[in-house]
């Protein structure tokens, strides 16, 4: 809980992968990679409730195992067109049910707990819900990719804290492009000859302007806002809504894996931390 807000990480994971078959289930320094990204929402200080959304049986026992909430979403979720935000809206949809069955359930107990023993009473009414069960709700929400094993200590607590205190719609963590600047990228035809693509004449890399490119590291939405976003399939990066917030990192900061390079760098990176 954050400022009396509900915090919920929700993991994705796929078992499908063309770049690196597998890859959320790879071992990583003993376990599995998708488990790193487990840990480091366990590490947070304001999540109320850690789940992971798979099709994957494999993935679904290591987030059981974990003990966390493990969702299984269907295959359509989990296919190379799979949108994750569609993903994270059928998350939300059978978290949210669950708790709806759930305080049914112990309203119903009570009611019966508490019901006269006289064959002739009225049925005891239905009691109000406590104050537990009418917050649980879902409010504010973590994306984070499975394949993910490094984070910056911190991280996804501050991305959560930016987001309660502004009242944005959406934090999302970016990194520097660096020596990948557009303004240094060309095109190239069938026969290999090249053009700039965006022509601006500066040499040096000190003169380029700061932009950013997100790292996968923490996306922290708004409820609402992912919910409303369906009714605009057109617009691709609606959920992230119109007020979005950015969280500079170093380009060190985080590892993607999507290949066995970045497997190896993540590696070596989780070992230089273990040493600190």
């Amino acid at each position: 809980m954050f400022h009396n807000r509900h915090v919920t990480a929700i993991i994705i994971a796929r078992g499908g992968s063309k770049g690196l078959p597998a890859k959320n289930l790879r071992p990583l320094l003993g376990k599995p990679l998708v488990a790193w990204s487990i840990d480091h929402a366990k590490a947070m200080r304001s999540v109320d409730l850690i789940a992971l959304s798979t099709e994957d049986d494999r993935i679904a026992a290591v987030g059981r195992d974990a003990g966390i909430r493990v969702i299984l979403r269907p295959m359509e979720l989990a296919n190379d067109t799979a949108r994750v935000d569609d993903t994270m809206r059928h998350a939300v949809r059978e978290l949210e049910s669950s708790f709806s069955r759930t305080t049914e359930g112990r309203r119903l107990e009570r009611s019966q707990s508490e019901g006269t023993s006289s064959r002739n009473a009225d049925p005891p009414s239905p009691l109000p819900l406590s104050q537990g069960e009418r917050d649980k709700h879902l409010d504010i929400l973590l994306m984070l990719y499975g394949n993910v094993p490094v984070r910056r200590p911190g991280l996804l607590d501050t991305a959560v804290s930016i987001l309660a205190t502004t009242g944005c719609d959406s934090v999302q963590s970016f990194a520097p492009v660096g020596k990948h600047h557009p303004w240094w990228m060309y095109q190239m035809d069938a026969e290999g000859r090249v053009n700039w693509y965006d022509d601006h004449k500066v040499y040096r890399r000190q003169e380029l302007p700061p932009l950013y490119v997100p790292d996968a590291a923490a996306i922290v939405l708004r409820r609402d806002v992912l919910m409303e976003a369906e009714n605009r399939p057109a617009e691709p990066h609606a959920f992230f809504g119109r007020d979005r917030r950015g969280l500079a990192q170093n380009p060190d900061a985080t590892v993607d894996v999507d290949t066995e390079i970045d497997l190896l760098v993540a590696e070596a990176m989780l070992k230089r931390l273990e040493s600190r």
